[in-house]
């Protein structure tokens, strides 16, 4: 490139280098312009691109160049609050134009470029204002509310993702697939069912983990021939903030993987890029195969704002890099081609500047959030009328009917039965009541899971909606979101709660974030099964015998759920499918591995945990805990799951002993908590002990002490069994760091 400024020393402004590079370049074209082309008319014989689409390409980059150009100047008057930008990047433009507005989206944080030429096909969204907003953190943000900077619009179907290390690709393949599978169910989707999804990332975050077992996922799905429609973008620039990546790594790593179907281009010619890009873009829609795009790039001015590149970087080769940038490619080919003279482009790059720049004036006087209200407003909806009316609706009784083989097979008309029973029956029930309703796991087709809860109904909903998936729990939870996004109504099941851990960040950082950093314009509305907590015989160890949820408890927005009878949840799963359904919400429902085949209470063979099952128009409400023995006054045990039994037989126990009575509350809904309902109990006998196979530190005990301090006082007395601080151990060996019924008939007595 010619005549490219130069810095003198590393302290110069590599953004004022970078701008007023492109105007010297322009200002010194001196090739003499041929005949005005038709604009109408192709660039090259060999490429559909035409001259009106390259200019619209053009404005699209010029636009994200200055609002990158604009968030630096807004950061250094304290107006704005996010410099990653997409310099060097501004040819993803071609796949924000080159894709339909019905395409999902899932962005890098560098799209900026995909982001103004998509938002440009909408006549009414000002992309450049929008933006400004969210750099702004106004409230009046059309897609985070001022929660975050992020890429995103329900109209133009970016669902947002906010400063991701590749944690967006497993609901991306996830997306893709629900869109395969609601034609397979018949059910309408909330895109054309031709729809691509689309998922860019950066050349380092290819490497992530989570990212190849979303690569591997759409792999496993292409090699049995089964569609997978996802775009895969790797936006190459060699860097990983300070972290080169080798030179061709991208390529030998990519390019020969089996269902995987690599394309290449130069990234910073648009020419190139477009032909690949129509390409890659054509193959992913018409033969519905998962496609891998690796556009090569460049970044420009470091990786934000507070970058100091020179620390990890020769200035050589900063300046190298400035060398190559996009933006004088793309306006030496527009100048080339005739479509525009050197005068014209610069009258459009400073005119692109001040409407950059407007925007940020005007975004930064807008109003921003300014209450804890405000902020959590859109996180954890709770539309209590509308999801108890859903929950109890039950006026499906001709596909209830199908599901159990007749009204006289109703399972509520068949004796008490245990909990793994009542569970399955009430999945059938709710696959019956709800036909985009899909089951999914390891193992819990035709296996039936690992302990049969799931038994049959792979038969009588066939694999379109009962299916086993690839042994990843990132890809069950990445499927799960694809689903619900697609209006589709998942039910994953992990197989363990010590599982989870591999993949807690598809709940945290994104399945129930979403809601969060979209104002509740998208949701991933899921219920989470999970085999879980401690007391399992037979076989155990940590892994299948977990006793500590404290990492689920700390997720935003996270409904938890823990029955400890069939009935009980039974009516708890209607209301969980409700909270998904009306609301969106993420539920994660532990279902306690030994009370599964528990039967008895007190005695072998007494049946006093068997239950009946609950007529389909009753359910468990959010929050509402069950009481036994409600007018004692001696003691109340506070407890969930396996400590339920454990309350009752310590309260028999103490009845017989001294006369004393207990009553006990089964919490049921973990979180939220229901804070009144504790202390109202706690208050009404004055002394409490807590039961909670959790362990000592981070277990629910220490949430429901402070529940009472803070509504009570200190006149109630409180004591807690809880699990230690250990993993649990094989064989017997585990009851000697899980609450016993011994430690808790003891401490009982010592508050009595």
């Amino acid at each position: 490139m010619k005549g490219l400024a130069k810095a003198a020393t590393s302290a110069v402004n590599r953004a004022e280098i970078l701008d007023a590079n492109f105007v010297r370049f322009v200002e010194l074209w001196d090739d003499e312009p041929g005949d005005s082309p038709d604009p109408a008319r192709r660039v090259h014989a060999d490429i559909s691109l035409t001259g009106n689409e390259l200019l619209e390409l053009f404005r699209a980059q010029l636009l994200s160049r200055h609002i990158d150009l604009v968030a630096r100047e807004m950061r250094a008057r304290n107006e704005g609050f996010y410099t990653i930008g997409s310099s060097g990047h501004e040819n993803n433009a071609v796949l924000g134009h080159l894709t339909r507005t019905t395409d999902p989206a899932f962005l890098h944080y560098r799209s900026g470029g995909f982001m103004m030429a998509r938002g440009a096909k909408s006549e009414d969204r000002d992309v450049a204002y929008d933006t400004a907003l969210s750099l702004a953190a106004s409230r009046e943000d059309p897609i985070s509310g001022g929660r975050h900077k992020v890429w995103g619009s329900p109209d133009l179907w970016v669902l947002p993702q906010t400063s991701t290390i590749a944690s967006h690709p497993p609901k991306a393949v996830g997306c893709a697939l629900a869109i395969e599978q609601s034609k397979r169910l018949q059910l309408p989707t909330p895109v054309p069912r031709d729809s691509i999804v689309i998922c860019s990332f950066g050349d380092a975050s290819s490497n992530h983990s989570t990212a190849q077992g979303a690569f591997n996922a759409a792999q496993w799905t292409a090699y049995q021939q089964l569609p997978a429609p996802v775009l895969f973008v790797c936006e190459d620039n060699g860097l990983g903030i300070s972290v080169r990546t080798p030179g061709g790594w991208v390529a030998s790593n990519f390019q020969n993987r089996p269902g995987l179907h690599y394309m290449a281009c130069d990234g910073l010619d648009v020419l190139d890029t477009w032909r690949a890009t129509e390409k890659a873009i054509d193959l992913c829609r018409t033969r519905r195969v998962p496609v891998f795009l690796h556009m090569q790039l460049v970044r420009l001015m470091g990786h934000a704002g507070t970058d100091a590149e020179t620390d990890y970087r020769t200035l050589e080769d900063v300046e190298g890099t400035e060398a190559s940038d996009p933006l004088l490619i793309t306006a030496e080919t527009v100048m080339d081609a005739g479509l525009m003279t050197s005068a014209q482009v610069l009258d459009l790059y400073e005119s692109t500047r001040e409407r950059a720049r407007t925007a940020a004036t005007k975004a930064a006087a807008r109003p921003r959030l300014d209450t804890a209200k405000q902020v959590m407003a859109p996180m954890a909806p709770v539309s209590a009328s509308k999801v108890a009316a859903e929950a109890t609706r039950a006026d499906y009784e001709q596909t209830r009917e199908a599901a159990f083989g007749g009204a006289s097979h109703f399972p509520e008309k068949a004796p008490p039965r245990h909990m793994a029973i009542q569970i399955n029956r009430a999945l059938r029930d709710l696959m019956a009541k709800y036909p985009e309703m899909t089951l999914f796991g390891e193992d819990v087709a035709a296996k039936g899971g690992v302990y049969t809860v799931t038994t049959g109904l792979a038969n009588t909903f066939r694999s379109n909606r009962v299916f086993n998936t690839l042994l990843d729990e990132t890809t069950i939870l990445g499927l799960a979101q694809g689903a619900g996004s697609m209006g589709l109504l998942p039910f994953p099941e992990i197989q363990y709660l010590a599982y989870v851990h591999n993949a807690a960040d598809q709940i945290r950082g994104e399945a129930c974030s979403l809601q969060f950093f979209s104002n509740g314009h998208f949701a991933n509305p899921m219920v989470i099964r999970i085999a879980s907590l401690g007391y399992q015989k037979g076989f155990g160890g940590h892994f299948h015998n977990d006793n500590s949820f404290a990492a689920l408890r700390d997720i935003p927005g996270l409904v938890i759920a823990c029955p400890s009878r069939g009935d009980d949840a039974a009516g708890m799963l209607r209301t969980c499918a409700a909270l998904a359904r009306v609301d969106g919400r993420v539920v994660a429902f532990l279902e306690p591995i030994a009370l599964y085949m528990t039967k008895d209470l007190f005695e072998p063979k007494d049946g006093k945990w068997c239950f009946d099952y609950p007529p389909p128009d009753t359910a468990v409400a959010l929050g509402s805990g069950r009481l036994y023995q409600p007018r004692a006054q001696d003691l109340t045990i506070v407890t969930y799951g396996n400590g339920v039994r454990f309350a009752l037989q310590t309260a028999a126990a103490l009845k017989k002993e001294s006369g004393a009575r207990v009553r006990v509350l089964d919490l049921r809904w973990l979180k939220p908590l229901n804070e009144k309902l504790i202390a109202k109990h706690a208050a009404a006998t004055g002394k409490v002990l807590v039961i909670d196979e959790g362990r000592r530190t981070g277990g629910i005990a220490e949430q429901i002490f402070t529940v009472i301090d803070e509504h009570c006082g200190p006149e109630v007395r409180k004591a807690r069994v809880c699990g230690e601080d250990s993993y649990i151990p094989l064989g017997d060996a585990a009851n000697l760091v899980l609450p016993s019924e011994a430690d808790i008939l003891a401490a009982a007595r010592d508050l009595l």
